[in-house]
Protein backbone atom coordinates (compact mmCIF):
# COMPACT_ATOMS: atom_id res chain seq x y z
CA UNK A 1 0.00 0.00 0.00
CA UNK A 2 3.06 2.55 0.54
CA UNK A 3 4.54 2.25 -2.91
CA UNK A 4 1.44 2.69 -4.09
CA UNK A 5 -0.16 5.56 -2.23
CA UNK A 6 3.30 7.17 -2.52
CA UNK A 7 3.32 7.21 -6.62
CA UNK A 8 -0.85 8.37 -6.47
CA UNK A 9 0.77 11.41 -4.57
CA UNK A 10 3.46 11.77 -6.84
CA UNK A 11 1.36 11.26 -9.70
CA UNK A 12 -0.90 14.21 -8.22
CA UNK A 13 1.81 16.42 -7.72
CA UNK A 14 3.48 16.19 -11.22
CA UNK A 15 0.12 16.80 -13.09
CA UNK A 16 -0.31 20.23 -10.71
CA UNK A 17 2.40 21.70 -10.93
CA UNK A 18 2.59 20.61 -15.16
CA UNK A 19 -0.53 22.71 -14.57
CA UNK A 20 0.76 25.51 -12.96
CA UNK A 21 3.93 25.53 -15.75
CA UNK A 22 1.65 26.01 -18.47
CA UNK A 23 -0.69 28.13 -16.96
CA UNK A 24 2.68 30.40 -15.60
CA UNK A 25 3.56 29.89 -19.66
CA UNK A 26 0.09 31.54 -20.66
CA UNK A 27 0.37 34.36 -18.19
CA UNK A 28 3.93 35.20 -19.58
CA UNK A 29 2.95 35.54 -23.00
CA UNK A 30 -0.16 37.68 -22.05
CA UNK A 31 1.81 39.78 -20.24
CA UNK A 32 4.75 40.51 -22.72
CA UNK A 33 1.75 41.37 -25.36
CA UNK A 34 0.76 44.46 -23.15
CA UNK A 35 3.70 46.09 -23.56
CA UNK A 36 3.27 49.27 -25.25
CA UNK A 37 4.08 49.57 -28.47
CA UNK A 38 7.65 51.94 -30.16
CA UNK A 39 7.18 53.60 -32.98
CA UNK A 40 7.81 52.20 -36.33
CA UNK A 41 11.11 51.94 -38.24
CA UNK A 42 12.86 51.69 -34.50
CA UNK A 43 14.80 48.85 -33.36
CA UNK A 44 15.56 47.22 -30.03
CA UNK A 45 17.72 44.68 -29.13
CA UNK A 46 16.27 41.80 -27.04
CA UNK A 47 18.51 39.11 -25.87
CA UNK A 48 21.19 40.66 -28.21
CA UNK A 49 19.34 40.79 -31.63
CA UNK A 50 17.90 43.71 -32.89
CA UNK A 51 14.33 43.58 -33.22
CA UNK A 52 12.03 45.64 -35.00
CA UNK A 53 9.71 47.89 -32.75
CA UNK A 54 6.76 46.20 -34.97
CA UNK A 55 7.26 42.56 -33.42
CA UNK A 56 8.88 44.00 -30.18
CA UNK A 57 5.92 42.56 -28.21
CA UNK A 58 6.31 38.71 -29.78
CA UNK A 59 9.99 38.56 -29.31
CA UNK A 60 9.12 39.66 -26.10
CA UNK A 61 7.01 37.21 -25.45
CA UNK A 62 8.37 34.61 -26.72
CA UNK A 63 11.69 34.77 -24.62
CA UNK A 64 9.67 35.45 -21.52
CA UNK A 65 8.06 32.04 -22.10
CA UNK A 66 11.42 30.60 -23.41
CA UNK A 67 12.81 31.19 -20.42
CA UNK A 68 9.73 30.21 -18.18
CA UNK A 69 9.75 26.85 -20.08
CA UNK A 70 13.90 26.69 -19.01
CA UNK A 71 12.69 27.57 -15.77
CA UNK A 72 9.82 24.81 -15.60
CA UNK A 73 12.12 21.71 -16.84
CA UNK A 74 14.34 22.55 -13.96
CA UNK A 75 12.34 22.86 -11.41
CA UNK A 76 9.93 20.36 -12.60
CA UNK A 77 11.60 17.21 -11.60
CA UNK A 78 13.39 18.68 -8.60
CA UNK A 79 9.42 18.91 -7.50
CA UNK A 80 8.41 15.67 -8.46
CA UNK A 81 11.07 14.17 -6.86
CA UNK A 82 10.59 15.85 -3.33
CA UNK A 83 7.22 15.17 -3.48
CA UNK A 84 8.13 11.60 -3.71
CA UNK A 85 10.22 11.56 -1.29
CA UNK A 86 7.75 13.49 0.95
CA UNK A 87 5.10 11.00 0.37
CA UNK A 88 7.19 8.51 0.99
CA UNK A 89 8.02 9.66 4.57
CA UNK A 90 4.63 10.74 5.23
CA UNK A 91 2.32 7.93 4.17
CA UNK A 92 5.11 5.79 5.95
CA UNK A 93 4.42 7.64 9.17
CA UNK A 94 1.09 7.41 8.53
CA UNK A 95 0.59 3.20 8.06
CA UNK A 96 3.01 2.74 10.62
CA UNK A 97 0.29 2.03 13.01
CA UNK A 98 -1.49 -0.25 10.47
CA UNK A 99 1.41 -2.27 10.32
CA UNK A 100 1.77 -2.61 14.39
CA UNK A 101 -1.77 -3.96 14.17
CA UNK A 102 -0.93 -6.30 11.45
CA UNK A 103 2.20 -7.30 13.34
CA UNK A 104 0.08 -8.12 16.30
CA UNK A 105 -2.46 -9.75 14.15
CA UNK A 106 -0.23 -12.41 12.91
CA UNK A 107 1.32 -12.78 16.19
CA UNK A 108 -2.18 -13.79 18.12
CA UNK A 109 -2.77 -17.58 19.03
CA UNK A 110 -5.04 -18.73 21.53
CA UNK A 111 -2.42 -19.05 24.18
CA UNK A 112 -1.31 -15.15 22.93
CA UNK A 113 -4.66 -13.05 22.80
CA UNK A 114 -3.48 -11.24 25.81
CA UNK A 115 -1.40 -9.47 23.31
CA UNK A 116 -2.66 -5.94 22.26
CA UNK A 117 -0.86 -3.20 19.26
CA UNK A 118 0.02 -0.83 22.23
CA UNK A 119 -0.33 2.21 20.39
CA UNK A 120 -0.57 5.35 22.47
CA UNK A 121 0.53 7.97 19.81
CA UNK A 122 -1.55 7.44 17.15
CA UNK A 123 -4.56 10.05 15.86
CA UNK A 124 -7.60 10.19 13.86
CA UNK A 125 -9.13 7.37 12.28
CA UNK A 126 -5.94 4.98 12.49
CA UNK A 127 -6.33 5.32 16.64
CA UNK A 128 -9.89 4.75 16.25
CA UNK A 129 -8.77 1.14 14.39
CA UNK A 130 -5.94 0.09 16.97
CA UNK A 131 -8.89 0.89 19.64
CA UNK A 132 -11.49 -0.91 18.25
CA UNK A 133 -8.79 -3.51 17.31
CA UNK A 134 -7.62 -3.81 21.11
CA UNK A 135 -11.51 -3.72 21.96
CA UNK A 136 -12.26 -7.17 20.22
CA UNK A 137 -8.98 -8.56 21.46
CA UNK A 138 -10.62 -8.26 24.68
CA UNK A 139 -13.90 -9.84 23.52
CA UNK A 140 -12.22 -12.61 22.54
CA UNK A 141 -9.95 -13.21 25.24
CA UNK A 142 -13.03 -13.42 27.46
CA UNK A 143 -14.82 -15.64 25.09
CA UNK A 144 -11.74 -18.01 25.17
CA UNK A 145 -11.88 -17.88 28.74
CA UNK A 146 -15.25 -18.58 29.19
CA UNK A 147 -14.97 -21.30 26.94
CA UNK A 148 -11.83 -22.68 28.64
CA UNK A 149 -13.78 -22.59 32.04
CA UNK A 150 -17.34 -23.87 30.65
CA UNK A 151 -15.59 -26.93 28.87
CA UNK A 152 -13.27 -27.44 32.14
CA UNK A 153 -16.36 -27.06 34.53
CA UNK A 154 -18.40 -29.40 31.86
CA UNK A 155 -15.29 -32.27 31.62
CA UNK A 156 -15.28 -32.53 35.94
CA UNK A 157 -19.23 -32.29 35.93
CA UNK A 158 -19.34 -34.80 33.41
CA UNK A 159 -16.14 -37.39 35.40
CA UNK A 160 -17.88 -36.92 38.58
CA UNK A 161 -20.73 -39.65 37.26
CA UNK A 162 -19.13 -41.50 35.37
CA UNK A 163 -16.30 -42.14 38.28
CA UNK A 164 -19.18 -43.07 40.27
CA UNK A 165 -20.47 -45.67 37.97
CA UNK A 166 -16.81 -47.12 37.28
CA UNK A 167 -16.42 -47.44 40.92
CA UNK A 168 -19.70 -49.05 42.10
CA UNK A 169 -19.35 -51.38 39.04
CA UNK A 170 -15.40 -52.41 40.15
CA UNK A 171 -16.53 -52.71 44.23
CA UNK A 172 -19.25 -54.75 43.03
CA UNK A 173 -17.93 -57.54 40.67
CA UNK A 174 -14.65 -57.82 43.13
CA UNK A 175 -16.96 -58.71 45.70
CA UNK A 176 -17.71 -62.34 45.11
CA UNK A 177 -19.87 -62.76 47.92
CA UNK A 178 -22.24 -59.81 47.08
CA UNK A 179 -25.85 -60.36 46.98
CA UNK A 180 -29.27 -59.36 45.44
CA UNK A 181 -29.33 -56.96 48.14
CA UNK A 182 -26.16 -55.50 47.16
CA UNK A 183 -26.81 -55.56 43.58
CA UNK A 184 -29.64 -53.18 44.34
CA UNK A 185 -28.27 -51.18 45.82
CA UNK A 186 -25.60 -50.49 43.22
CA UNK A 187 -28.21 -50.57 40.66
CA UNK A 188 -29.80 -47.78 42.48
CA UNK A 189 -26.66 -46.10 42.47
CA UNK A 190 -25.96 -46.52 38.90
CA UNK A 191 -29.33 -45.19 37.93
CA UNK A 192 -28.56 -41.93 39.76
CA UNK A 193 -25.18 -41.62 38.48
CA UNK A 194 -26.70 -42.30 34.78
CA UNK A 195 -29.97 -39.93 35.29
CA UNK A 196 -27.15 -37.29 36.34
CA UNK A 197 -24.83 -37.68 33.47
CA UNK A 198 -28.07 -37.33 31.11
CA UNK A 199 -29.67 -34.19 32.72
CA UNK A 200 -25.90 -32.56 32.68
CA UNK A 201 -25.30 -33.82 28.84
CA UNK A 202 -29.32 -32.32 28.39
CA UNK A 203 -28.95 -29.33 29.72
CA UNK A 204 -25.63 -28.68 27.86
CA UNK A 205 -27.29 -29.34 24.55
CA UNK A 206 -30.07 -27.11 25.04
CA UNK A 207 -27.80 -23.97 26.22
CA UNK A 208 -25.65 -24.41 23.19
CA UNK A 209 -28.57 -24.85 21.04
CA UNK A 210 -30.33 -21.84 22.79
CA UNK A 211 -27.23 -19.17 23.13
CA UNK A 212 -26.93 -17.32 20.25
CA UNK A 213 -29.61 -18.72 18.04
CA UNK A 214 -32.73 -17.61 16.32
CA UNK A 215 -36.41 -19.02 17.91
CA UNK A 216 -37.80 -21.46 15.68
CA UNK A 217 -41.48 -21.79 16.86
CA UNK A 218 -42.25 -18.06 17.37
CA UNK A 219 -46.10 -17.93 18.87
CA UNK A 220 -48.67 -16.28 21.13
CA UNK A 221 -47.71 -16.88 24.70
CA UNK A 222 -49.13 -16.13 28.08
CA UNK A 223 -46.41 -16.24 30.95
CA UNK A 224 -49.75 -16.65 33.47
CA UNK A 225 -50.40 -20.11 31.78
CA UNK A 226 -46.63 -20.90 32.06
CA UNK A 227 -45.97 -20.95 35.66
CA UNK A 228 -49.03 -23.24 36.46
CA UNK A 229 -47.31 -26.44 35.29
CA UNK A 230 -44.01 -25.47 36.34
CA UNK A 231 -45.62 -25.03 40.12
CA UNK A 232 -47.25 -28.53 39.48
CA UNK A 233 -44.42 -29.95 38.63
CA UNK A 234 -42.66 -29.27 42.44
CA UNK A 235 -45.94 -28.79 44.53
CA UNK A 236 -44.69 -32.57 46.12
CA UNK A 237 -41.14 -31.68 46.82
CA UNK A 238 -42.49 -28.23 48.05
CA UNK A 239 -44.72 -30.14 50.39
CA UNK A 240 -42.04 -32.48 51.64
CA UNK A 241 -39.95 -29.78 52.45
CA UNK A 242 -42.95 -27.45 54.27
CA UNK A 243 -42.38 -24.50 51.91
CA UNK A 244 -45.01 -21.72 51.94
CA UNK A 245 -46.29 -21.10 47.79
CA UNK A 246 -48.15 -18.05 47.20
CA UNK A 247 -49.08 -17.61 42.94
CA UNK A 248 -49.89 -14.39 41.38
CA UNK A 249 -51.17 -15.04 37.99
CA UNK A 250 -52.05 -12.38 36.06
CA UNK A 251 -52.38 -12.09 32.59
CA UNK A 252 -48.83 -11.47 30.67
CA UNK A 253 -49.02 -12.05 26.86
CA UNK A 254 -45.53 -11.92 24.60
CA UNK A 255 -43.86 -13.60 21.67
CA UNK A 256 -41.64 -17.13 21.70
CA UNK A 257 -41.28 -20.50 21.82
CA UNK A 258 -43.73 -22.33 24.37
CA UNK A 259 -41.64 -24.91 25.24
CA UNK A 260 -38.36 -22.73 26.28
CA UNK A 261 -40.46 -20.35 27.93
CA UNK A 262 -41.66 -23.30 29.96
CA UNK A 263 -38.13 -24.24 30.94
CA UNK A 264 -37.79 -20.56 32.01
CA UNK A 265 -40.50 -21.28 34.04
CA UNK A 266 -39.62 -24.52 35.13
CA UNK A 267 -35.79 -24.06 35.62
CA UNK A 268 -36.81 -20.90 38.38
CA UNK A 269 -39.16 -22.36 39.92
CA UNK A 270 -36.97 -25.76 40.48
CA UNK A 271 -34.19 -23.64 41.44
CA UNK A 272 -36.34 -22.14 44.40
CA UNK A 273 -37.26 -25.43 45.59
CA UNK A 274 -34.12 -26.98 45.74
CA UNK A 275 -32.04 -24.13 47.36
CA UNK A 276 -34.87 -23.36 49.73
CA UNK A 277 -35.11 -24.09 53.36
CA UNK A 278 -37.56 -26.29 55.11
CA UNK A 279 -40.44 -24.51 56.06
CA UNK A 280 -39.13 -21.26 53.86
CA UNK A 281 -41.60 -19.59 51.36
CA UNK A 282 -42.06 -19.47 47.53
CA UNK A 283 -43.37 -16.65 45.39
CA UNK A 284 -44.48 -16.82 41.95
CA UNK A 285 -45.73 -13.89 40.06
CA UNK A 286 -46.61 -12.85 36.33
CA UNK A 287 -47.95 -9.43 34.79
CA UNK A 288 -47.50 -6.55 32.28
CA UNK A 289 -45.36 -3.39 32.76
CA UNK A 290 -44.41 -0.43 31.39
CA UNK A 291 -41.70 -2.34 29.18
CA UNK A 292 -43.61 -5.52 28.44
CA UNK A 293 -44.67 -8.66 30.99
CA UNK A 294 -42.84 -9.99 33.89
CA UNK A 295 -42.14 -13.13 35.50
CA UNK A 296 -40.75 -13.38 39.24
CA UNK A 297 -39.82 -15.84 40.90
CA UNK A 298 -38.35 -15.56 45.01
CA UNK A 299 -37.73 -17.45 47.50
CA UNK A 300 -36.40 -17.82 51.24
CA UNK A 301 -32.95 -18.93 51.87
CA UNK A 302 -29.32 -18.30 52.95
CA UNK A 303 -28.07 -14.85 52.63
CA UNK A 304 -25.78 -14.67 49.06
CA UNK A 305 -23.86 -11.69 48.95
CA UNK A 306 -24.75 -8.99 46.41
CA UNK A 307 -21.04 -8.85 44.29
CA UNK A 308 -21.85 -12.40 43.51
CA UNK A 309 -25.18 -12.30 42.20
CA UNK A 310 -24.37 -12.10 38.86
CA UNK A 311 -22.19 -14.88 39.35
CA UNK A 312 -24.99 -17.46 39.44
CA UNK A 313 -26.03 -16.90 35.92
CA UNK A 314 -22.60 -18.55 34.76
CA UNK A 315 -22.40 -22.16 33.78
CA UNK A 316 -21.80 -24.82 36.82
CA UNK A 317 -22.11 -21.73 39.38
CA UNK A 318 -24.45 -23.10 41.96
CA UNK A 319 -24.16 -20.74 44.75
CA UNK A 320 -22.81 -20.91 48.66
CA UNK A 321 -21.58 -24.56 49.37
CA UNK A 322 -24.30 -24.35 52.07
CA UNK A 323 -27.38 -24.13 49.55
CA UNK A 324 -26.68 -26.56 47.20
CA UNK A 325 -24.14 -29.31 48.75
CA UNK A 326 -26.85 -31.55 49.10
CA UNK A 327 -28.88 -31.15 46.19
CA UNK A 328 -29.25 -32.12 43.19
CA UNK A 329 -28.73 -29.97 39.74
CA UNK A 330 -25.50 -29.28 37.19
CA UNK A 331 -25.51 -25.38 38.02
CA UNK A 332 -26.90 -24.85 34.11
CA UNK A 333 -30.29 -23.84 34.91
CA UNK A 334 -30.16 -19.75 35.41
CA UNK A 335 -27.66 -20.51 32.65
CA UNK A 336 -30.27 -21.46 30.42
CA UNK A 337 -32.79 -19.15 31.41
CA UNK A 338 -30.10 -16.13 30.48
CA UNK A 339 -29.99 -17.37 27.08
CA UNK A 340 -33.24 -18.08 26.51
CA UNK A 341 -34.68 -14.99 27.70
CA UNK A 342 -32.04 -13.10 25.25
CA UNK A 343 -33.35 -14.98 22.53
CA UNK A 344 -36.62 -13.31 22.95
CA UNK A 345 -34.86 -10.59 23.10
CA UNK A 346 -35.83 -10.11 26.99
CA UNK A 347 -33.73 -9.40 30.25
CA UNK A 348 -33.66 -11.31 33.31
CA UNK A 349 -32.05 -10.21 36.64
CA UNK A 350 -31.32 -11.66 40.06
CA UNK A 351 -31.59 -9.51 43.62
CA UNK A 352 -30.87 -10.70 46.98
CA UNK A 353 -33.80 -10.99 49.66
CA UNK A 354 -33.07 -8.83 52.72
CA UNK A 355 -32.57 -12.06 55.83
CA UNK A 356 -31.82 -15.22 52.94
CA UNK A 357 -33.24 -15.92 49.46
CA UNK A 358 -33.22 -14.29 46.04
CA UNK A 359 -35.47 -12.81 43.74
CA UNK A 360 -35.11 -13.86 40.01
CA UNK A 361 -36.87 -11.14 37.28
CA UNK A 362 -37.57 -11.88 33.73
CA UNK A 363 -38.84 -8.76 31.49
CA UNK A 364 -40.11 -9.88 27.92
CA UNK A 365 -41.61 -7.89 25.39
CA UNK A 366 -45.36 -7.89 25.24
CA UNK A 367 -47.01 -9.68 22.28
Amino acid sequence: MRPRLTLVCTVVVALVSALLLWLGWLLVGGVARSVPSLPAGTTVRVGGVAIPAERLNEAIGAAARADVLRAGLIAFPLVVAAAAVVSWVLVGRVLGPLHAVTATARRLTVESLDTRTGLKDARGEVAELAAGFDAMLDRLQAAFDAQRRFVANASHELRTPLSVLRTEVDVTLADPTADVEELRRMASVVRDATRRADDLISGLLLLAHTEGAELADVRAVDLADVVVPALAAVRAEAGRRGLRTQLRAEPAPTRGDPVLLERVAGNLVENAVRHNVAGGWLEVSTGTTEDGVRLQVGSSGPEIPGDRVAELFEPFRRGPVARTANTPGSGLGLSIVRAVVQAHHGTVRADPVPGGGLMVTVQLPAG
